[in-house]
Formats: C-alpha cells, sequence, structure tokens
C-alpha cells in the first residue's frame, strides 16, 4: 500500500510543476497572458501553430504563421528563454 503514496505524490508533484511552469510563461508572455487561466494559456502559448524543418547537422527551424494573433507574447517568451540564433547569411 506504501507504493501507491509515492506514486500518487509523484503525480502531486507533476502537476505541482507543471502548474508553476504554465504560470510562470503566462508572466513572461506580457501582461495580457499575466492572470491568464491555464487552459487559455495552454490555448495561447503552448499549442503552437507552425512547423518544424529540420536541416542538415542538427538545424532546426521553427516557422510560425505570419499573422498569428499571439506571435508577440510567444516571442517574448522565447526570447527570454533563449538567446537569438546566429543570423543564417546565404
Amino acid at each position: 500500500m506504501e507504493g501507491d503514496f509515492a506514486a500518487n505524490a509523484a503525480w502531486l508533484t507533476c502537476a505541482a510543476i507543471t502548474h508553476n511552469l504554465l504560470r510562470a510563461t503566462g508572466c513572461l508572455a506580457g501582461p495580457a497572458h499575466a492572470k491568464a487561466r491555464g487552459a487559455t494559456l495552454r490555448r495561447h502559448l503552448i499549442a503552437v501553430p507552425a512547423r518544424l524543418a529540420r536541416h542538415g547537422r542538427g538545424h532546426v527551424t521553427f516557422h510560425l504563421l505570419q499573422h498569428w494573433r499571439w506571435q508577440q507574447a510567444w516571442m517574448n517568451v522565447f526570447e527570454t528563454v533563449h538567446d537569438r540564433p546566429p543570423a543564417h547569411v546565404v
């Protein structure tokens, strides 16, 4: 019976971490998302309408829609968390 409690505690811990990361993502996205519900954040920032393109040697390009309504909020989060990729000059 003790194993059941440990498994439940692990799921609860995962849910709490997920909630905290989602709230932090909303704060980084901007004031409109800072107090948004979890479902709204998942719909606007997590379920991203984009296309991934893989190139040689592990290069990945992320193509967002041109007129996606939440692009600026998503870019705020991305640029806060990651360094800008180097400019690709052809």
